[in-house]
């Protein structure tokens, strides 16, 4: 069966910058779309940055211009640079694969999640 694995998170100063990455495993196709959700204590999953096997790209405007999501040469990875971090950026982040819904990542797999703590 399909599995997502993300690594990468971390403790952080405000300011900084981590880089979490993601690979789905377990199937011979490509996915058309990969992405990431972070949800913090006490709020709501929420899309952070998706992209499509055309490249086309979707970001949360929370993390416009600071975030950058990529896709890696190997089949079903997917890469996520945050840069200019906030303490409100502090969530458990999540990877997810699968089609495309409205144009973003349709979350038909799914990681355990990487806590990602950015301290003031």
């Amino acid at each position: 069966q399909v599995q997502v694995v993300e690594s990468g998170g971390g403790l952080v100063q405000a300011g900084g910058s981590l880089r979490l990455s993601c690979a789905a495993s377990g199937t011979i196709f490509r996915f058309n779309a990969m992405g990431w959700y972070r949800q913090a204590p006490g709020k709501q999953r929420e899309l952070v940055a998706s992209i499509t096997r055309g490249g086309n790209t979707n970001y949360a405007d929370s993390v416009k211009g600071r975030f950058t999501i990529s896709r890696g040469n190997a089949k079903n990875t997917v890469y996520l640079q945050m840069n200019s971090l906030k303490p409100e950026d502090t969530a458990v982040y999540y990877c997810t694969a699968g089609g495309v819904e409205n144009g973003v990542v349709r979350g038909d797999y799914w990681g355990q999640g990487t806590q990602v703590t950015v301290s003031s």
